[in-house]
């Protein structure tokens, strides 16, 4: 991604998240960020998008074979997890005291206008 200024994505490494598109959607099941990929706007999720890589025997790995792992997905398709509201959330940025805090937003029950 060529940018001039670099993105900021309410994402972070560490994060509960649940996968809200794609072949490992699961909207109840809250799952660990383990590394954002900023440049690609991709973050590797823990479980999710297994792929499987077949490597040569080499001086670090001597018999070589299939290995199984996780491959990056689009940071679109996660959601960060209130655990409060045991569910799916977006949230917005409050500045207190000087420092940006991320606070989830509430849900509106469907009703009216």
């Amino acid at each position: 991604m060529k940018a001039r200024f670099k993105p900021k994505y309410n994402i972070r490494k560490g994060d509960s998240v649940v996968v809200i598109t794609g072949d490992d959607k699961d909207l109840s099941k809250p799952r660990i960020v383990k590394e954002v990929l900023v440049e690609s706007a991709k973050v590797l999720v823990e479980g999710v998008n297994i792929i499987t890589k077949h490597t040569k025997p080499s001086a670090q790995n001597t018999k070589g074979g299939i290995i199984k792992k996780e491959a990056p997905i689009h940071i679109s398709n996660v959601m960060l997890w209130d655990a409060a509201q045991k569910s799916g959330a977006k949230i917005t940025r409050v500045r207190k005291e000087g420092k940006t805090e991320r606070v989830f937003k509430i849900k509106k029950t469907q009703g009216g206008k």
